[in-house]
């Protein structure tokens, strides 16, 4: 399977996850000096065949006092917020997609949307980010992937039980990240993208296998490490410095005494740069559930 680049840094705002046969699960617990959390790899996008979970969330959940979530799912989905996204994602200055694109990428783009019959009129107040987001959400729907995700399952029970919720980043951090995708790059972003879609159900397959598993390695081998060498802007925001960021939070919450279950993007626990990894650095244990 080519390895996928742009796809790659979509699904890390999406869903993450690849497969293996060992028997692990994408929950970790973090300990040092009797105190403890667990930090769970996540898919922001399911299909009813995902269902049940990993059991090792359930475990973990069940220990935890404080559910702690990339960013405030309520406030993330309120129609102001919602109206600010498109105000930064959609061109209201008078440019159009057709400018920011050069032409072989707009040819691209016109052959592909005409291929699934919509109108590349339709997309011309979108910038290349929003554009592409866009498209990875039609093709997953078409799958059948639009259930609810992990965080939105356990955001949800946190609140029935009334268990604490907590984030490691606002609303404007979230809505920052996505604002600036691609900038610099949107002809790459787009045309690979494109090329991309067209192996998304074989990806998909191939990725939900190891996010049960936990499989980091393979999803630093099929996600991570494609991203990083193509797109090395990118990789740095969306990964990098954000996994930086959330180290000092989770190092205060081990200090509490109480057990938190932090609930982050799969591809976030991958690699050198990953947050199992800084932990790992920082003398903490760093032990999978079965």
């Amino acid at each position: 399977m080519r390895k996928l680049i742009v796809l790659s840094g979509l699904l890390c705002l999406l869903l993450l996850a690849v497969s293996s046969a060992s028997a692990g699960s994408p929950v970790w617990k973090v300990s040092k000096d009797g105190n403890r959390l667990f930090v769970g790899g996540t898919i922001h996008v399911l299909s009813q065949a995902d269902y049940p979970l990993p059991a090792a969330f359930e475990a973990a959940y069940q220990q935890a006092a404080l559910v702690v979530l990339e960013t405030d799912l309520q406030q993330m989905k309120a129609p102001a917020t919602q109206q600010k996204l498109l105000q930064t994602m959609l061109y209201t200055d008078g440019r159009t997609l057709q400018q920011a694109l050069n032409r072989q990428t707009f040819a691209e783009l016109e052959q592909y949307l005409a291929g699934r019959g919509m109108p590349v009129t339709a997309f011309q107040r979108f910038k290349p980010g929003l554009l592409a987001l866009t498209l990875t959400m039609i093709e997953l729907q078409r799958l059948g992937l639009g259930e609810a995700g992990v965080d939105a399952v356990y955001h949800a029970k946190a609140l029935a039980d009334r268990k604490q919720l907590g984030q490691l980043e606002s609303v404007d951090q979230q809505l920052g990240f996505i604002a600036s995708l691609g900038e610099g790059q949107e002809n790459e972003m787009i045309s690979h993208t494109l090329r991309d879609l067209k192996e998304l159900p074989a990806v998909m397959q191939a990725l939900k296998g190891s996010w049960r598993d936990g499989d980091i390695r393979k999803l630093d081998q099929l996600s991570l490490a494609p991203l990083k060498a193509g797109f090395p802007a990118l990789y740095d925001a969306l990964i990098v410095t954000r996994n930086r960021a959330w180290i000092p939070q989770l190092e205060a919450l081990l200090q509490t005494g109480e057990v938190e279950l932090v609930l982050v993007g799969a591809l976030h626990l991958v690699g050198d740069d990953g947050v199992l990894a800084l932990l790992s650095k920082r003398g903490y244990t760093v032990q999978q559930l079965d």
